[in-house]
Parts: structure tokens; C-alpha cells; sequence
């Protein structure tokens, strides 16, 4: 057997406790020697002592104790090092009465047990400490990637521990920092300068020669964020971000994971503070059913419930593809949970009648509707017939199977509305308000805006006009529109259902609206391009039935705050429910002939608020009928 074979056999934990029993005989030999040193013939010092048998085992056990072993050499770090540290101080603990008991001490100065511990810190920690930097080195040699320089923007923990990552992959090279505190100016972390302010990022830049920026400033909200962008855009170079803290603790993201900055940063809000012991009080243990679970805000909303301990759900959508889609996810993530998935229409009364008898549902999220605004504008039979008819139909099985509770997903363009859309989800409001009176299903309405990346919406639009080169369609420069994220605006229904009776219209707090032109333009910036000069925005027009702003009260509803900050409470505007009845069993005739123009008269009925534009179905219908 050859000496290297003998060496390869020997497993790596055998070979490190064998080096640190080396290291400890080294130390306890070098303690004696630098404690006769100074002394005038003092004794000789023998290599192998006769307590040095007691001094490995008792150092020994300490090491294995301390758990000093389960690290890597390869990774070796500061909690290793405190290991070594606690390992030596216990260990001289340990020896003293060990080597007591074998001869009482003779001939074995007290000063050695004092420097012993230090020889042996010493004598553990550099052999991992440089073999951890050889390793490092030698990755980053073996790399054929060249090292970018890159300005690290935010001097906290993120940013010093965003450090230590790229120092360990050795594929981007940290040239300083930039942060507003003022106490760090000067400083150094983990050995890298801290050369200034945020606003001093173009002129740093310049001097550095750097090439991209990255930053690690994940608790920044939205207007700071924006801030830091616009001056990371300001210097034409690339950049990236560390993930946002909620994204890390809910495991969208590791947290060394760099990413581009996504418009969600620049828009989304403050992460949403939630009663989960009410919502987990409300929904734990129960049987739910989503409708439009294959949707948006549906998918999101099941994943929600899912997480909280629900008995079965049970999932309605008309669309194959997305009932197959969030089948195999929720399949995947929640093998445990009983689920069923239902293939069918709402506002088809056997659908509900079998999906209800089958699960028993006890509470029932109710997000199916059509949602697009131009769209609906001549399809009022379809927004009346799914929006307003087939909430009914759910609502009344509901209440036939004894649902607890009944949660209709509703929009802020249910409030004084100008489109088709918007009038049919405030119908949708009144049907189950008349319910709520009329049964003891607690019956609550969540109304919110826009949100981000959803199925249909301006964002996934702006993406792909940007992909083929543009131009960005904007159908005004003044037009603005509420945001919220998906997960946020489901947390906040699902905190909305734990708070109603029965009857409320909750609306979010939807913070500061946003200029869709500004929503484009940062689109374009964070595709690395620049707004008119490489991609140009196209204002035109307002289309049919669309408002420059949006609102989430109406005047009469006499809104006021709840126990949750960012819900609010409107006062109903009731509606006998006979009449409401009467109108919509018209309506159901008026499908039936599909007859828009006598449907389009229900919807200004019932919402006297709704002011028609041109564009909408009538009009459109009667300027056919006198071309023809």
C-alpha cells in the first residue's frame, strides 16, 4: 500500500480529529516551553510528558462535545471559530482536575493552563482559516468567468452578508459600499471601504469603474425603493437586488439569491400586519370551496386557505387548463389535503348543486367573474349572466346546504361605475347584501383595485409590448389606478371574512394610486431600456366605458375603519330584495333571448349611479340597427 492510498483511505473526519490531538499535544509541549523561558535554569521540558495521555482525552471529549466536528474546513466561520474559542477555555477546565487527580499537579506550572487555551485557539483556528481562502482561491481561479466589479448599495446585515457570498463565489467583486449612514462613512465591512451616500451613486460609480450595482436593502418600502432605482438607472448600469425580508420568510426566495428588480418592488406596499389567530379560528378545520379557483386571484386564495389547516377544499373553475394547473400544484405543495376540483360554470345550477352536496363547504370564496373592462362593454350578456346571474345561483345553493360563510371577491369599479364591468359587480354586491337579510349565511363583500400581474391585467400587457419592441400602449397620460400585490390583496380578504358578521362591504385600503404612464415607463427602465428612446409610449385614448381615477366609496356608503388598519367598512345601500328578485328574474329571461339591450336597462335600474358611454352594447347595437 502506497503512502497516498493510505491517506485516501483514511475517512476526512478521521484525519481532522487526528490533526487537532496533534495540535493539542503541540500546544500543551508549547506552554510548558514559554512558561520555563524566562526562568534561570529552569527544568527541561519532555516532549511526552506523562500527563499528556490525560491531557488529549480530557481535550478530546471537549472538542467532540462542543461539536466541533460537524462543520467543513471548507466553510469554516466565525460560529467555528467560537466553537474553537469555548473548546480551549473548557478544555483547560477540563485538564486541571484530570491531570489533578493523576499526580496532583506536580510539576506542572498554573501559568500553563493559562497559556494553553490561547496556543491552542490559535493552533485549531488558522489551519481551517487557510484552508477555507486556499478553497476560495482556488474556485475563483478555476472560474472562467471574468470578476465584475460591483458597487454594493446598503451597509446593514443584508449588505454584509451579500458580501461574504460573493467573496466565497469569487464571480463579482465588491469595490465599496454606499449607504446613508453616517456612522459608517469610512468604515470598512468584512473589509470593503463604505465610500459615501446613496445620492452620490453616479459620481462613486464613475470612480470605482464599477459594472454593476447591487442592492441589499431588503426592508426599503416602495417610495424608497423608487428612489434608490431612479438613481441606479441615473448611471446606466445594470443592477440587481437581494429579495424582499416577506419573500425569504415565505420561502419564494433565498435570501442570496440576486434577482432584477421586478415592478412589484417599486409599487408594492408595506407588508400587511394580519390577525392569523382570527383567520386560522375562522378556517382551520373547515370545508372550503373557491369558485374561479383556477383564476388570479382564486389560485392565490386557495394556496392561502390551504396553508391554514383547512379540513377539504374544494376548487370551481370553467377554464380546463387552470383547474388542471392548480390541481397539481396544490397536489404537490399539500399531499395531505383532501381535494376535490370541480369542471364547470357557476352560473349552471347543477354545477353548484353537485359541487355543494358533494364537499359540504362551510365557507365559500366566491372569485368567478369576467373582469376585463373593454371587453365586457359589448358583451353584457355574458358580464350580467356570469357576474351577477351565476352569483345568485352559487349564493342560493349556499344557502340551501347551510354555508356558514359566503365571500364574494367584488372590485372598486363596482363604485359609481361607467362600464359594464363595474355595474355587474356592484348588482353581484346588492344580490348577496339582500341574502344577508334574508338568511343566516353571513353573506360579506370584499371590494379592492387593481392587482399586480394578474390574468388580463395592464402589467403582463406592458411586458409583452416591451418584449416585441414596443410601442407601450397608455390610454392616457392622467390615468391612474389603484395596486396591490396578489398575495396581499388575498391576506386582506381572507382578515376581511375573519371580521364580518354577515352584510358589510369591506374595501382595502389600497394606498396612493398609481399613473399608469409611470407603471409603463418603469416598466421600460427595469427591461433596461429607456422610455421614447428605445421603446416609445402611445397615448390612445380612453377606451369605452373606462375612468381617468377609481374609487373605493361611494358618497352615500359613509365608510368608516374597522380593527384592521387597511380595511374599511361601507354602509350598505340596501335594495328591497322582492324588487331585486323581480329584476333579475327578468334578467334571466333576457339571457336567455340574449337581449343586451333589455339587460343593459336592468344594470341602470337597479345602479341608477351607472352612467353609460358611448361604446357600450346599446349604443353600439342601435348604430348597427340604423346601418343596417
Amino acid at each position: 500500500m502506497t503512502y497516498k492510498s493510505l491517506i485516501a483511505g483514511i475517512h476526512p473526519r478521521v484525519a481532522v480529529v487526528l490533526h487537532d490531538l496533534v495540535m493539542v499535544w503541540l500546544a500543551w509541549y508549547l506552554a510548558n516551553v514559554l512558561r520555563y523561558t524566562f526562568v534561570p535554569n529552569g527544568p527541561d521540558v519532555d516532549v511526552f510528558a506523562a500527563e499528556l495521555p490525560v491531557v488529549l482525552g480530557a481535550q478530546a471529549l471537549v472538542l467532540w462535545w462542543t461539536g466541533l466536528y460537524r462543520g467543513l474546513w471548507r466553510f469554516a466561520s466565525m460560529p467555528d471559530i467560537w466553537n474553537i474559542v469555548r473548546a480551549a477555555a473548557l478544555g483547560s477546565l477540563a485538564i486541571a482536575p484530570a491531570v489533578f487527580l493523576l499526580n496532583r499537579l506536580d510539576g506542572i506550572p498554573r501559568a500553563v493552563l493559562f497559556i494553553y487555551p490561547m496556543l491552542l485557539i490559535l493552533f485549531l483556528a488558522s489551519p481551517r482559516l487557510l484552508y477555507r481562502r486556499w478553497k476560495d482561491g482556488r474556485y475563483g481561479a478555476a472560474s472562467r468567468l471574468p470578476v465584475r466589479r460591483v458597487l454594493v448599495l446598503g451597509g446593514g446585515s443584508a449588505g454584509e452578508a451579500l458580501i461574504r457570498e460573493l467573496r466565497r463565489e469569487n464571480l463579482l467583486r465588491p469595490v465599496g459600499i454606499l449607504d446613508d449612514n453616517r456612522k459608517l462613512r469610512g468604515a470598512r465591512i468584512q473589509g470593503v471601504p463604505v465610500l459615501g451616500a446613496l445620492d452620490r451613486l453616479s459620481e462613486i460609480a464613475r470612480e470605482v469603474a464599477a459594472e454593476m450595482l447591487l442592492i441589499a436593502m431588503p426592508s426599503l418600502n416602495n417610495q424608497q425603493m423608487q428612489r434608490v432605482v431612479a438613481l441606479c438607472e441615473s448611471t446606466e448600469l445594470p443592477f440587481r437586488t437581494v429579495p424582499r425580508l416577506r419573500d425569504v420568510i415565505e420561502g419564494r426566495s433565498a435570501f442570496n439569491q440576486l434577482k432584477e428588480v421586478a415592478i412589484d418592488d417599486l409599487l408594492g406596499r408595506d407588508p400587511v400586519t394580519l390577525d392569523w389567530t382570527a383567520i386560522r379560528t375562522g378556517l382551520a378545520g373547515r370545508r372550503v370551496l373557491v369558485s374561479g379557483g383556477g383564476g388570479s386571484i382564486g389560485s392565490e386564495l386557495c394556496r392561502q386557505v390551504a396553508r391554514l389547516g383547512i379540513e377539504s377544499l374544494c376548487v370551481i373553475d370553467s377554464c380546463e387548463y387552470n383547474l388542471y394547473r392548480i390541481e397539481r400544484e396544490l397536489h404537490a405543495e399539500f399531499p395531505d389535503l383532501i381535494l376535490d376540483v370541480v369542471l364547470g360554470d357557476c352560473g349552471d345550477a347543477a354545477v353548484c348543486e353537485h359541487a355543494l352536496s358533494r364537499c359540504r363547504p362551510q365557507v365559500v370564496f366566491h372569485a368567478a367573474a369576467y373582469k376585463h373592462v373593454p371587453m365586457l362593454q359589448e358583451q353584457v350578456r355574458e358580464a350580467v349572466r356570469n357576474n351577477v346571474l351565476a352569483t345568485r345561483t352559487l349564493a342560493l345553493a349556499a344557502i340551501q346546504h347551510g354555508v356558514e360563510s359566503f365571500v364574494l371577491i367584488s372590485s372598486d369599479k363596482a363604485v359609481n361605475p361607467t362600464n359594464v364591468m363595474g355595474a355587474s359587480k356592484r348588482v353581484a354586491e346588492m344580490v348577496c347584501q339582500a341574502m344577508a337579510r334574508e338568511s343566516h349565511v353571513r353573506f360579506i363583500t370584499v371590494r379592492f383595485g387593481n392587482v399586480l400581474d394578474s390574468a388580463g391585467s395592464v402589467v403582463p400587457l406592458f411586458r409583452e409590448q416591451i418584449r416585441e419592441g414596443g410601442p407601450v400602449t397608455v390610454t392616457h397620460p392622467e390615468v391612474t389606478r389603484y395596486f396591490m400585490t396578489i398575495p396581499e390583496a388575498c391576506q386582506l380578504i381572507l382578515q376581511a371574512a375573519a371580521l364580518g358578521d354577515g352584510g358589510e362591504i369591506f374595501a382595502l385600503d389600497m394606498g396612493e394610486p398609481v399613473r399608469i404612464a409611470y407603471l409603463a415607463e418603469q416598466m421600460i427602465r427595469l427591461a433596461g431600456k429607456q422610455p421614447e428612446r428605445d421603446i416609445a409610449i402611445v397615448y390612445t385614448g380612453l377606451r369605452p366605458g373606462e375612468k381617468l381615477f377609481e374609487e373605493l366609496f361611494h358618497p352615500q356608503e359613509n365608510y368608516h375603519p374597522t380593527a384592521h388598519a387597511k380595511i374599511m367598512l361601507a354602509q350598505p345601500r340596501e335594495l328591497p330584495h322582492v324588487v331585486l328578485d323581480s329584476v333579475l328574474n327578468e334578467a334571466r329571461q333576457a339571457v336567455l333571448r340574449f337581449d343586451q339591450e333589455a339587460l343593459e336597462a336592468m344594470l341602470c335600474q337597479l345602479v341608477p349611479e351607472y352612467t353609460r358611454e358611448p361604446g357600450s352594447a346599446r349604443v353600439v347595437s342601435m348604430h348597427r340597427k340604423a346601418a343596417g
